[in-house]
C-alpha cells in the first residue's frame, strides 16, 4: 500500500488541510493519506499549542467521512521534539509492506535542507509537493529531483495561525474549518486568550 504522510501540528486542522489530503487521495498513486500529527516540530515554539489529544481529536473530526483520509498519533509514542526522519524509520519497522512517501508545500521544500538527515530522506522516500504562494526561491539541489513530485493542486492560503488570531479577536470564521471542527473548537473555547 502506498501511504502519504502529511505531518503537521494541526493547531487547529482546517478546510485547507483537508482539501490538500483529499486531492492527493483523489489524484494520485496513493492509496492512503495519514495526517500525522505531530506532538512539537522542531522548528517552531511548543508554547501556544493546544494539547495533543484535543488536536488529535479534531483531526478525526475532519477526517471521519474520508474513507482514504486519517488521523495519526504515531509520533505521540516517539521521542520530543518529533524529527522525520526518526518516524519514517519507525514506521518502515512496524509496517514493512507499506510504501511511504511524505506531503510538504512548497514553502516546507524551500527550507527541507534544514531537516535533520534531509539527504537519507529524499534518497529512500518521494516527495509530493503541493503550490504554495511565497517569495523566495526553491534552492536548485531540489528542482529537478526524481524523487520530488510537484502536483498540481488548489493554492490555499489559509493558516491555522490566521484561523487562532481570528478567534482571539472575536472574529467568525466558521466556514475555514470542518463543521465538526469548529463546533469542538466553539465548545471548549478554544484559543480565545
Amino acid at each position: 500500500m502506498k501511504v502519504g504522510l502529511y505531518f503537521g501540528t494541526f493547531n487547529p486542522v482546517h478546510i485547507g488541510h483537508i482539501i490538500i489530503a483529499n486531492h492527493l487521495a483523489e489524484n494520485s498513486e496513493l492509496d492512503q493519506i495519514w495526517m500525522v500529527l505531530t506532538p512539537h516540530n522542531p522548528l517552531k515554539k511548543k508554547a501556544g499549542l493546544l494539547e495533543d489529544y484535543h488536536r488529535l481529536h479534531m483531526v478525526h473530526l475532519a477526517t471521519e467521512k474520508f474513507e482514504k483520509i486519517q488521523a495519526s498519533d504515531i509520533e505521540f509514542k516517539l521521542p520530543q521534539p518529533n524529527y522525520t526522519i526518526n518516524t519514517l524509520v519507525h514506521l518502515e519497522e512496524k509496517f514493512p509492506k507499506h510504501e511511504f512517501s511524505l506531503i510538504m508545500g512548497e514553502d516546507n521544500l524551500k527550507g527541507f535542507h534544514k531537516w535533520k538527515n534531509y539527504e537519507a530522506i529524499l534518497a529512500h522516500y518521494h516527495l509530493y509537493v503541493y503550490p504554495r504562494i511565497s517569495e523566495s526561491k526553491i534552492p536548485e539541489q531540489f528542482k529537478d529531483h526524481p524523487h520530488i513530485h510537484k502536483i498540481e493542486a488548489p493554492v490555499i492560503e489559509l493558516s491555522s495561525t490566521f484561523i487562532r488570531n481570528n478567534i482571539k479577536e472575536g472574529k467568525n470564521i466558521e466556514p475555514m474549518l470542518p463543521e465538526k471542527v469548529w463546533e469542538y473548537i466553539d465548545h471548549n473555547l478554544f484559543y480565545r486568550k
